[in-house]
This record gives structure tokens, C-alpha cells and sequence, in this order.
């Protein structure tokens, strides 16, 4: 029997859900709106909501504003994608071993991984320098995708171990009865079903990734070619005055590869579920 919502029950669920939606999408309009506006209405008074004479002129003229603005969106994009893959080869059999496994200190490493995540980047600048120095990999890629996969491991163990632990341990035992080994069992019936948990995996490490190269950079990196996209959204704050409708073109533009790689991604999100996985 499928459950009906009476009218004034619908009315109230959808009147949560449009509050709802306004308090999230209200900072994306409003931001939208001002990359619109030209500079020199942004403080007019009164406030008016929509831009009167709105253009996208922004878009074209935050190009020559921030020379190679390309460059960083690039940058960006290439070392997320570097630090998810790295991170997904590591996390894989690390969540694995302790969903199913019970070995001494487990509890521990779980609980260290948690403290991690407590830790802020900024607290840990001198010391990650000191360590990208001894590598000797300042002004490169690495400088910035090492502390990244770090910063990501511990939440991304605690995702995975969380979904793997819902998959049923007869699966493992089935294949261990036909003789395969704990990375036969991993590869091919461990990892079909799990897809969905290390799709959001890849996600959020992805967009975490995307989000925290700003204090990296400018610590581990001087040269503009290896800048990522948060230092180039940096470069639109003058001595003078902040340039906000361009910033806020070049936020805009700057996410867009970010999001269309996440919505293309969502589908995989209802492949390999455990459901009919074992027979009742």
C-alpha cells in the first residue's frame, strides 16, 4: 500500500522544502545577480534585486583582468582529480580491511583518523613545509596534491568502512568456500557492489580537494603556473576596491567543470546496490 499525503499535508511538505531551498540557492541568485550588475551599482540605494541594464559583460572582461585565469581553473581541476584517484587507491583496501577484519589497535587507528580531521591546515603549515622542502617538491603539483590526500585519507576511510559494513560478510564467505583469496573477494565481488559508497567517496574528496588549495598554494607554491583556481579568484582584490561582479563571473566559471563532473557522476550512484546480492 503506498502511503497518501492529504492535501494539507502536501501544501506543508512543500512549503518546508521551497523554505528550504531558499536559505541554500539564496547566496548562488544573489551571486549570479551581482556578476550581472555593472561595478558601479553594486552599492546603489535602494537595493533592488534584479540588475537594471544587466549584462554578462563580467564573464568576457574577468579574462583580461586575470591574465591566464584558464590556467588555474586547469590546475584546479588536474589536482583534484590526481589527489581523488590516489586517494581512492588507498582508501579501497584500507576501508576493506577494517570493515572485516578485527586486528589489535584497530580502534586506535579509527580513533586517529577521526583526530585528523580535528586538525586545521593552517596549524600544520610549518611542519608540512618543512617536509615538502626535504622532498624537494616546492613550486610542483605536488606541493599541493601530497597535504591534500593527507587532509582526505581519514574521512574518506570512515565513509567507506561505514558502507562496507552493510554489505553482507556471506558474500566473503561464498567466495572463500570456492577458494578465492581476500583480494580476489575484494576486487571482483566486494568492489562491484560498493560502487555507490566510493561514488560519494570520489565526490566529496573531489570537491574537498577542489575547495582547500588556497592556504597550500600560497605556502607551497610561488610560481603562477602551478596556481590553483582559489588564487586566482585572490587576484581580483585590488589595493583599491574589490572587482565583485567579475569575482563573482570567475566563481562561477571556476566551479562549472567541478559541477559537471559531479552531475555525471550521480548515476553511478544507483549502480551495484547489495540489494537481491544474497538470496533469502
Amino acid at each position: 500500500m503506498i502511503n497518501r499525503y492529504r492535501w494539507y499535508e502536501l501544501i506543508g511538505i512543500y512549503a518546508g522544502i521551497l523554505v528550504f531551498l531558499s536559505f541554500v540557492l539564496a547566496p548562488f541568485v544573489e551571486g549570479f545577480l551581482v556578476s550581472l550588475k555593472p561595478l558601479g551599482l553594486l552599492f546603489s540605494s535602494p537595493y533592488r534585486f534584479w540588475p537594471e541594464n544587466g549584462s554578462f559583460e563580467a564573464y568576457r572582461t574577468m579574462w583580461i583582468s586575470v591574465p591566464g585565469f584558464g590556467r588555474y581553473i586547469f590546475n584546479s581541476f588536474f589536482i583534484s582529480v590526481i589527489v581523488t584517484a590516489v586517494v581512492l587507491v588507498l582508501v579501497v583496501p584500507a576501508a576493506y580491511a577494517f570493515a572485516r577484519f578485527e586486528f589489535r589497535g584497530s580502534g586506535v587507528l579509527l580513533g586517529a583518523f577521526l583526530a585528523v580531521n580535528m586538525f586545521s591546515g593552517a596549524v600544520l603549515l610549518i611542519p608540512l613545509f618543512r617536509l615538502m622542502r626535504s622532498m624537494g617538491v616546492l613550486n610542483t603539483y605536488f606541493a599541493m596534491i601530497v597535504p591534500g590526500v593527507a587532509f582526505l585519507i581519514p574521512s574518506a576511510i570512515w565513509l567507506l568502512r561505514t558502507y562496507m559494513m552493510r554489505i553482507p560478510k556471506e558474500l566473503d564467505e561464498a567466495a572463500f568456500v570456492d577458494g578465492a583469496s581476500h583480494f580476489y573477494t575484494l576486487r571482483r565481488v566486494i568492489l562491484p557492489i560498493a560502487m555507490p559508497g566510493i561514488t560519494v567517496v570520489a565526490i566529496t574528496t573531489f570537491i574537498g580537494s577542489y575547495a582547500q588549495q588556497f592556504i597550500f598554494a600560497l605556502t607551497f607554491n610561488s610560481k603562477t603556473e602551478y596556481m590553483p583556481l582559489p588564487v586566482g579568484l585572490f587576484a581580483y582584490f585590488g589595493r583599491q576596491e574589490v572587482v565583485w561582479n567579475e569575482l563573482m563571473a570567475a566563481s562561477f566559471v571556476g566551479i562549472a567543470p567541478a559541477m559537471i563532473l559531479i552531475f555525471l557522476m550521480q548515476r553511478y550512484l544507483v549502480a551495484g546496490l547489495t540489494a537481491g546480492a544474497v538470496k533469502q
